[in-house]
Order: structure tokens, then C-alpha cells, then sequence
């Protein structure tokens, strides 16, 4: 009787959608356009009415003929192409009329779209091809920075959840029961974690987790749940699309926007995608125009509340480095992404590359993500994997990572195979969040050539956590460290003088007089095989061997 009402209920909510657009998540602006869609025997036109919104009439003609293709054009509904005339809510308008009846969406061959700063978004839920189409994305003069230039939606909607009150650590099913799978996001207004350390400094997040169940109700064993909620504010369920979305095709050159604003929020002019089940394929993404300010961009393609998605050989452009002044009043750096994931599983990147230099300096590292389980990177050259607020299980596999390297903190195995690794350090535990990683690395025939460094010192694995600040969870370092045929192309840095496994994670901590007010779990094995150091020099344990004084070494050469 339950499981009849649930599918009731979904069923309701999804013709309040067909009437009325997709029902964003709580926090989230509507950016789809209103509109209103008449079929009759009038000529095809749309036009846009400041109060109303778009103004779509179909011929019926017409929409037979689309019908027997079961596809339509942009130019179907209006658009130019010419590289001169804004084209937007043409575009816009094209994706109503291919949600409403099924149609896939196909980009006229070697347009040149113009898409202007007008608000509002397309909304993609079927099959689109951009083909060899390019579109002109304006950021110089925009009404509304979060609007997003396309959302990838499911057309059935989020529900919320009530009859929960709680969940445990590794908890295995919860009470429901579905139509089919789902993706579940939970969070905790009254806990606070990722409270971060340093110049960015926060009084954190509210506690948040993400899992998938199947349609009784079993949780993945691969997307565990990660917390306790003794008490939980908020529960959506996210139905997981069974057809795969696919997008492919097309070249987005950004005019990158002119904000004089240091603290201006993030851009959020790209693709984002909300949907389960979702592949993108030869998709390209260009920046032109940054110039001595701008405000950061979210990501071009962006994933969130999202599973089973593959960005597939897509090439990307990293972004200008801007830089304000902190939370702790000091000068830092900010972020700039062409690639994000939020509250997302099971994500691949493969055959991804950039358009500049993974190794140029002036560019930010081009991934960032939060919240997120199972990331994988695979067969790409890009310049950096980024976790910000946790992962669990991540892989880089057969990849080239430039400058920025590998910054991480979450959980669960973190593999790196065949790859070549960049950056001050093989690996870098982010130390704004506690530089903790519950679970282990595997490194596995790979290559790190370091970056140059200004210390005396170089280290495969860093991190900082001095004990006293309380980051809402307890911190790790991984409890094992297996490292099976690692090559240090270090000779050519010339300057420095000792190569350690671990850094000086903690400086204050070199005898038994220092107490840690939150305890920071050290590594526990590190197993090393055909570890290779072109310099010659000794690998040791760490200039702070007191901190390490308890990690096991084995070594197998």
C-alpha cells in the first residue's frame, strides 16, 4: 500500500513539472524560463515576453514533421545562427518543444550561435547533438550570473522525504521503498563540519552525505553512508534515470566576464547537469578575453546531485588566477573551475584534455569537487584533481596531472596507476580541512616529477593538522600506504637537500611534552616496492621523525 501511494505521489509531482518546469532543490533559483506553448495552425514563432516569458507557437504542420523525424533543429524555431543575432531564447524554446514531446535536439551545421545574458536557462532532458556548431557565450554584460546556460534535468522530480528522523554510520537499508533506484542526499542543519583552517577560514558546513539504495531501500555497499544524523533537517530521494542522456558535440567559447568585484560570488554561465545517467562526448570549451579582473567561474561543466555521469573526450580550459583578500585578511587565491562535481557518485572523466598548459602557473588548477563518491579520472591530461570537502574512493588512472598536482581529503582507497604526477608533492592532504584521508593510498607504477620548491626539503606525501582546531570530524592520514614502482624525476632540482616520505605535518609536535586537544591519527603501514629516485638521494621518513615515530616501513626492492 505504501510502495502504490509513493508511486502516486511521484506520478502527481510529474505532471505539476510538465505544467510548470523542473521544481529546483531547496536553496536553488528557478532559472528555467516561464512559458507558455500553443499548438495551432499559426506560423512557427517564439518571442519573449518580459512578464510572461517565452511565447512558443508551433504549426501543426510543423509538428508533424517533427514528429516523423523525431528530432528538431534550433533554426526549426527561429534561431539564426549567424553569429550576429542573440539566439537564446530560440535555443531555450527549441529544448521546451523537445522536453514536451520526446524530440532529440540537433544544432544546425556550422552555426555560429550568439547567446546573449539574457536570465533564464535551456532546460536539456532529451538526447541533443551540437555537432560541429559553435555558441558565443557573452559574460560582458549579464543579467543573472547563476543562470546557467543549459540544465540537464530529469523530467521526474525530486521528492522529500519525512518519515526518517535518523541514520547510523554504515547504516545498510532505510525505510523505503521505490519504483526503482534512487540517489539520496541527507544533511543536518545543527552539526557543523568542514570547519576550515587558514586564510579561507569558515565556521563550516552543515553535515551533508550522499548514497544510492535500490528500490527497497538497500544502500550501495560502494556509497556508504559516511555519518551519524542523530537528527536529519532535510531528505530528497533523486530518481536515476534508466535511458542515458546523451550530449554531444559542439565548441563554447566564453567571453569571460570584466567583474571589478574581488569578492564577487561565482560565475555559473555553463552546463549543468542534475540528471543521473548522463554522457557528454567531444564537447568543447574555450575562454577568451580574461583580462586584469574577473570574477571565478563554478565550472563549465558542472555536476551536482548527479550518479552514473561520464564527461567523455571533452577538452577544457583552465581560467585566469584572480586573487582578494581572505577571511583572515590576507591576500589568497581564488579558485577558477572548468570541470566541478557537488554531492555526486560514480563520476568519470576520460579522454579529457585542456587547451593550455597543464604546467602554466597563471592558470588555476582546472577540477574541483565536494562531497562526492567514486571519481575517476581516466586517460587524462589535465592540471589538477581536487577534493575539496571529502571524497570517497577516487581514481587517477593512465593520466598526466600538471602544476597543481593532487589535493585531496575524504575517504575510503585513493588509487593512483599509471600515471605521471606533478607538483610540490605526490600527494597533498588539504590542510584547510585537516589533511585527513579515513582509508588508504595505493600508487602504483607511476612518476612524480616535483615542481620546483623553494625549501630545502621535498616530500612525496604533505600535509598540515597541528591538533588544536576542530575541523567537526575526526582527521586521518591514510592508515595504509602502498606504493608498488614509483619513479622521483628529481634531478633536476638543484637546490634542495633531503627527500622525505612524510612532511612536517605538524611542527610544533617533537617530543612527548606537545598534547593534541583533537588527536590526529597517524599512518599506521607504509609498504613500498621499486621506489626509484633519479638524483640518487635516500628516501627518509620525515624531518619530524617524532610525529612518525610509530609508522611501520616495509620495504621490498
Amino acid at each position: 500500500m505504501k510502495k502504490s501511494f509513493f508511486s502516486l505521489f511521484i506520478l502527481i509531482l510529474f505532471l505539476v513539472y510538465r505544467c510548470s518546469g523542473p521544481d529546483p532543490t531547496e536553496g536553488e533559483k528557478i532559472l528555467s524560463d516561464p512559458y507558455s506553448l500553443s499548438i495551432n495552425k499559426d506560423s512557427t514563432k517564439v518571442l519573449w515576453d518580459e512578464q510572461k516569458g517565452l511565447q512558443i507557437n508551433i504549426n501543426r504542420r510543423d509538428l508533424i514533421r517533427f514528429k516523423k523525424e523525431g528530432s528538431v533543429y534550433y533554426s526549426d524555431l527561429g534561431a539564426k545562427g549567424d553569429g550576429i543575432s542573440d539566439d537564446v531564447i530560440f535555443i531555450r524554446a527549441t529544448h521546451v518543444l523537445a522536453n514536451e514531446y520526446g524530440f532529440d535536439v540537433k544544432a544546425d551545421h556550422d552555426a555560429l550561435y550568439t547567446v546573449g545574458g539574457k536570465k533564464g536557462s535551456a532546460i536539456i532532458s532529451t538526447d541533443t547533438d551540437f555537432g560541429n556548431a559553435t555558441f558565443i557565450i557573452d559574460d560582458t554584460n549579464v543579467e543573472d550570473y547563476n543562470s546557467s546556460i543549459f540544465e540537464v534535468r530529469s523530467k521526474i522530480p525530486a521528492v522529500k522525504i519525512d518519515e526518517i528522523p535518523s541514520l547510523k554510520k554504515g547504516q545498510k537499508k532505510i525505510n523505503i521503498s521505490m519504483d526503482q533506484a534512487g540517489l539520496i542526499t541527507v544533511n543536518d542543519t545543527t552539526v557543523r563540519q568542514y570547519i576550515r583552517y587558514g586564510l579561507n577560514q569558515n565556521n563550516g558546513k552543515e553535515q551533508t552525505d550522499i548514497f544510492l539504495v535500490d528500490k527497497n531501500g538497500f544502500v550501495d555497499e560502494n556509497t556508504p553512508v559516511l555519518w551519524d544524523f542523530n537528527h536529519i533537517s532535510e531528505m530528497t530521494f533523486l530518481m536515476i534515470d534508466k535511458e542515458k542522456l546523451k550530449i554531444k558535440g559542439g565548441k563554447f567559447i566564453t567571453i569571460a566576464n570584466q567583474e571589478e568585484e574581488e569578492n564577487h560570488p561565482y560565475y555559473s554561465r555553463n552546463i549543468v547537469i542534475h540528471r543521473s545517467n548522463v554522457e557528454v562526448d567531444h564537447l568543447k570549451h574555450f575562454v577568451k578575453g580574461e583580462g586584469k579582473h574577473g570574477a571565478p567561474y563554478q565550472g563549465f561543466i558542472s555536476i551536482k546531485e548527479a550518479s552514473g555521469v561520464q564527461i567523455k573526450n571533452c577538452l577544457l580550459t583552465g581560467h585566469k588566477t584572480y586573487q582578494k583578500i581572505g577571511n583572515a585578511g590576507k591576500i589568497v587565491s581564488r579558485g577558477s573551475y572548468d570541470l566541478s562535481v557537488t554531492k555526486s557518485i560514480n563520476v568519470l572523466f576520460e579522454n579529457c584534455r585542456q587547451t593550455n598548459d597543464v604546467n602554466d602557473e597563471t592558470y588555476w588548477g582546472i577540477f574541483g569537487s565536494n562531497y562526492s563518491k567514486n571519481l575517476t579520472f581516466e586517460n587524462c591530461n589535465l592540471s589538477r584533481f581536487d577534493a575539496h570537502m571529502g571524497v570517497y574512493n577516487a581514481t587517477i588512472r593512465n593520466s598526466t596531472l600538471g602544476y597543481m598536482g593532487v589535493k585531496l581529503i575524504g575517504f575510503g582507497q585513493f588509487l593512483i596507476e599509471n600515471s605521471t604526477l606533478r607538483g610540490e608533492n605526490l600527494v597533498s592532504l588539504r590542510q584547510d580541512y585537516g589533511s585527513s584521508w579515513n582509508g588508504d593510498f595505493k600508487i602504483k607504477n607511476c612518476v612524480f616529477i616535483p615542481s620546483k620548491t623553494k625549501s630545502s626539503t621535498l616530500s612525496l606525501f604533505s600535509g598540515k593538522n597541528s591538533g588544536l582546531h576542530d575541523f567537526g570530524y575526526p582527521c586521518y592520514m591514510p592508515n595504509k600506504i602502498e606504493i608498488d614502482q614509483l619513479l622521483v624525476e628529481d634531478s633536476h632540482l638543484k637546490d634542495y637537500e633531503s627527500l622525505f616520505i612524510f612532511s612536517d605535518f605538524n611542527p610544533e609536535m617533537k617530543n612527548e611534552k606537545f598534547k593534541e586537544l583533537f588527536p590526529y591519527i597517524k599512518t599506521n603501514l607504509v609498504q613500498m616496492k621499486g621506489v626509484k629516485i633519479t638524483s640518487e638521494k635516500k628516501l627518509e621518513l620525515s624531518n619530524n621523525p617524532y610525529m612518525f615515530r610509530e609508522v611501520k616501513i616495509e620495504i621490498d626492492q
